[in-house]
């Protein structure tokens, strides 16, 4: 066994000419979608990673300044300006564990400072500024639930909301005095319900699809009118089966059906005229942008290329800035003018742009519960090949035809790589995302044997050489997987995993508990069948295929805790196995730590797969 404990990578030395392909797309330049002030359009916030690690940049579009907001050794991604754009509201954690307490920092510069004095550290749960410094907290613990503050400045924090449920802020209407709460005091962590209420903590209203959680659907807040006086609420439902948009006046109770005839998933957000909203339609993996006119229903599509929208917003002008990438080709943040928004100058290692990757093909196999979708990515030349099923996490997301540089590391090595869209997946409809109850993990791994019989079928797929990997959710399901089907996979690569789900149960953040009490239909105490039933641990000694772990010692998801019980029975037995710690959180925001860490998964798998090992030196592009 192997076990390091580091806060960051070293980086390798390599320069630009003999660095390959593989880690430039990590070292690339990234930047997020640049956020900007409702009052202040010219002040906007963004992510970077220009350090080599991803941190919080402020931009001035009217000077064309940029300066560096946050310097951690773990990186910062969770920023917010206030609508003034005075002030830019940061979460500070440590090291990585989500836990901690908000500061702030004027646009220009200058000291940190407490956002929110008298409030202690907790865990986020959503955040809204008013246009009068007033600040709304979202909040939870692991002994207090959840619970909302009102922050006035130069006054104490007062709660306006307490639920041992989780429960979360939404917004804050346009002119201060509503706040959205999504919460689930029904029980049912999966389908939110909605209250509206004023600063005072008494309550306007209630939206609730729930009905007590005998029907199961959910609410999610999408933001307030953007005018003062207008108690509008955009809310997403599934009433129809879908995620889609209505308008709910919090005040008098009235909806307003709006009909987007679109087949898949859809996002919204307003325009900040509040004439109309910017939709984003999601769809088998893909996803576009639509302008839907409030006054007459008209529905009008942007211009977006193929691949996938990781975010979009409407400028005061009427243009869409969005963040669009696909398989093949990196991120970039663009507008609808035409033009590109944001590039990022090229990192110190003198790479300015990632190089491409393949695109994905899609296949749709059928499965126990209904037609399964797959992407799939392979190299150059005739298979089979040996596979990589690389593992999305969540459990409720889904992959799409976006940008990734670990499934092109992959390939660059002579592998094929599948990405299966299972049952419990976002952006197949309700139904789908909801399969996913009491038989938690084994549903998932029904859908992905179904695609992997299929890819051996194919021709695509060594079934010697068969790769079970994933990180958080996809890390569970591959310890699951390695478990349960331990004659079908050839190596198991866990990324930050849950392997021993009772202990990850009471050491895990109180939301994470609300949801697996949904998922499985109690505690550990109340179902233990079930938590036997789908917890790795169970399974353990009927593992076969060498196993590699990396797992954050400060994860506050999947702790480490139940990690190291899951790798002392491996040790128990002289199971061959791997395990990297890294002094982090849940994954890590230091590029050189991710290469790091692919580097190692990668020669894990060499190692054991000499096939691959061959293919991957032999790959031009290695």
């Amino acid at each position: 066994m192997v076990g390091m404990t580091e806060s960051k990578g070293s980086s390798q030395g390599n320069s630009t000419a003999s660095m390959p392909d593989w880690e430039k797309r990590f070292r690339a330049p990234r930047t997020g979608l640049p956020r900007w002030a409702e009052d202040a359009p010219d002040r906007s916030l963004f992510t970077s990673n220009a350090t080599g690690t991803f941190e919080l940049y402020a931009w001035d579009r009217a000077t064309g300044t940029r300066r560096q907001v946050t310097d951690r050794p773990n990186g910062t991604t969770g920023g917010v300006l206030s609508p003034d754009g005075e002030w830019i509201w940061w979460f500070s954690d440590t090291d990585g564990d989500e836990f901690g307490v908000w500061v702030r920092q004027p646009f220009h510069g200058g000291p940190d400072e407490p956002a929110a004095p008298g409030l202690a550290p907790a865990y986020p749960d959503g955040l809204a500024l008013g246009r009068d410094g007033t600040a709304v907290i979202g909040r939870s613990t692991d002994k207090g639930g959840s619970s909302v503050h009102v922050v006035r400045p130069g006054a104490e924090p007062v709660e306006i909301y307490r639920h041992e449920q989780s429960a979360g802020v939404g917004d804050l209407s346009h002119d201060g005095s509503l706040v959205a709460i999504e919460h689930t005091e029904h029980g049912d962590a999966m389908h939110s319900a909605i209250r509206v209420v004023r600063l005072d903590g008494t309550t306007v209203s209630e939206l609730d699809d729930s009905e007590g959680g005998t029907r199961e659907l959910g609410l999610s807040v999408m933001g307030f009118a953007p005018m003062d006086g207008d108690n509008r609420l955009l809310v997403g439902h599934q009433r129809r089966g879908r995620w889609e948009p209505m308008l709910w006046d919090a005040v008098t109770g009235e909806e307003t059906h709006l009909a987007v005839d679109l087949p898949g998933d859809l996002d919204a957000d307003w325009f900040p005229d509040g004439t109309a909203l910017l939709i984003d339609h999601n769809f088998h993996a893909r996803s576009e942008l639509w302008r839907y006119d409030l006054a007459d229903g008209e529905l009008t599509r942007l211009e977006t290329p193929q691949g996938t929208v990781s975010g979009a917003l409407a400028r005061p002008d009427g243009t869409v800035e969005f963040l669009w990438s696909s398989a093949a080709e990196p991120p970039v943040v663009r507008s609808t003018a035409g033009h590109v928004v944001l590039e990022t100058p090229a990192t110190p290692h003198g790479i300015d742009r990632a190089p491409s990757s393949v695109p994905v093909t899609d296949v749709w196999v059928d499965g126990p519960g209904g037609k399964v979708h797959a992407l799939v990515q392979k190299p150059a030349g005739e298979g089979p090949f040996p596979t990589v099923f690389d593992i999305h996490g969540g459990p409720t997301w889904h992959d799409s035809d976006a940008f990734a540089a670990g499934p092109a590391a992959w390939v660059d090595h002579g592998f094929a790589v599948v990405r299966v869209n299972y049952r419990g997946s976002t952006g197949y409809g309700r139904a789908w995302t909801d399969a996913l109850k009491h038989r938690v993990g084994l549903i998932e791994l029904e859908d992905i044997a179904a695609v992997r019989e299929w890819a051996v079928a194919s021709g695509l797929a060594d079934p010697r050489q068969l790769v079970l990997s994933g990180g958080s959710w996809g890390g569970y399901l591959t310890l699951l997987g390695l478990g349960t089907q331990p004659d079908a996979w050839a190596v198991g690569l866990a990324a930050v995993p849950v392997a021993d789900y009772v202990t990850a149960y009471h050491d895990e953040m109180e939301a994470l508990k609300a949801l697996d009490r949904t998922l499985l239909g109690g505690t550990p105490e109340e179902v233990p069948e079930r938590f036997a039933a789908s917890s790795p641990l169970t399974y353990v000694d009927q593992v076969r295929a060498p196993v590699y772990i990396s797992a954050g010692v400060n994860d506050p998801r999947c702790p480490i805790r139940q990690v190291e019980n899951y790798v002392a029975r491996l040790e128990r037995r002289g199971h061959p196995h791997e395990v990297y710690r890294y002094d982090a959180g849940h994954g890590s925001l230091v590029v050189e730590e991710r290469i790091k860490q692919l580097r190692l998964e990668i020669a894990f798998a060499q190692r054991h797969l000499p096939r691959a090992a061959a293919a991957g030196a032999a790959s031009p592009r290695a």
